[in-house]
């Protein structure tokens, strides 16, 4: 079937198709799986073909949106709104008491105190025209700060964790056998009950076939839950014959792409929420023949103490 003349179909356009690797004279850009903050997007791939129009799920995008972006955006629409309205008084010349005629200054104010329900009483509505503008406006203004509000107490109530975890991640012995560890302490100044982390190990591996297989290792920890998580948490593994890691090398694990996800839960005790934090470490963020400096002792005056300005130190292991 032949289209006809002007009305030709359009060619729908593939996008090439995805290299194995990276090309060459490139490198291989270290990639996380999981970001280690809020602000850090090397989490994010590439989606080809997946069409994500603004407009669909606003509510899970604004309660991810910065703040910064949320009040300008916030701000952005009211004032546009505001704008609409001022015109759409504007179309009538004598819709408003006490304005100047033509005034989109006088319009515009006037919509504001309109939606905020202010009323200084210096203008107001002189027509049928401008009484029901100021009845869809008010009516529109309701939902308008419902919504607002909603997302914002929705904002601020999202339960959070400040979980710090060390920068790095070692691999030294720990009582005689070769051990990957990392900690993690508690910045708030009170207790997570039921904490729990677990590791994961990530790499790429072939398959049979040729290809390429992204296959996660759920790593045995010497202790994986604590009752009450108030300071400090070392998350320990052991690299024994069992273990994914053994026989593993700096030089294999950047080769693997590999990748540590550490994950951690538990119930914050003053919000009596379930909180949760995460993190990763690519290779070049494991350390080898190392360990993490002791930050536990003791004050002149007799008192436990942690020292948390060398939280993330480490020194060669013995």
């Amino acid at each position: 079937m032949q289209a006809r003349p002007g009305h030709s179909r359009r060619q729908r356009q593939h996008p090439p198709p995805l290299l194995p690797g990276p090309p060459d004279g490139t490198e291989n850009a270290a990639f996380r799986l999981v970001a280690r903050d809020r602000s850090d997007r090397s989490d994010r791939i590439l989606a080809l073909g997946l069409r994500q129009w603004w407009f669909t799920d606003l509510y899970y995008r604004t309660l991810t949106a910065s703040w910064t972006r949320f009040l300008l955006i916030g701000s952005a629409v009211y004032l546009a709104l505001n704008a609409l309205f001022a015109l759409l008084y504007l179309l009538q010349s004598d819709a408003i008491t006490n304005a100047r005629p033509g005034s989109f200054a006088d319009a515009f104010f006037f919509s504001i105190q309109t939606m905020a329900t202010i009323g200084y009483g210096q203008m107001a509505p002189a027509t049928f025209y401008a009484n029901l503008l100021v009845t869809i406006e008010t009516l529109f203004a309701l939902m308008v700060v419902a919504i607002a509000t909603g997302l914002t107490f929705s904002r601020f109530s999202r339960p959070t964790a400040r979980v710090l975890f060390s920068r790095v991640a070692v691999i030294g012995p720990h009582n005689g056998q070769p051990t990957l560890s990392m900690r993690l302490a508690n910045q708030r100044r009170n207790q997570i009950l039921q904490a729990e982390v677990t590791l994961t190990f990530v790499r790429d591996e072939p398959t049979a076939e040729g290809g390429t297989i992204r296959r996660f290792y759920d790593l045995k920890l010497v202790r994986h839950r604590t009752p009450i998580f108030a300071m400090t948490f070392s998350v320990l593994h052991i690299i024994d014959a069992d273990s994914p890691l053994y026989g593993a090398t700096a030089a294999s694990l950047e080769a693997q792409n590999a990748e540590l996800v550490v994950t951690g839960t538990g119930l914050d005790e003053t919000m009596a929420q379930t909180v949760h934090a995460r993190t990763s470490y690519l290779p070049n963020e494991i350390l080898w023949n190392r360990r993490f400096v002791d930050i536990i002792g003791y004050t002149e005056d007799g008192r436990r103490a942690i020292d948390y300005r060398r939280f993330h130190d480490t020194t060669t292991a013995a």
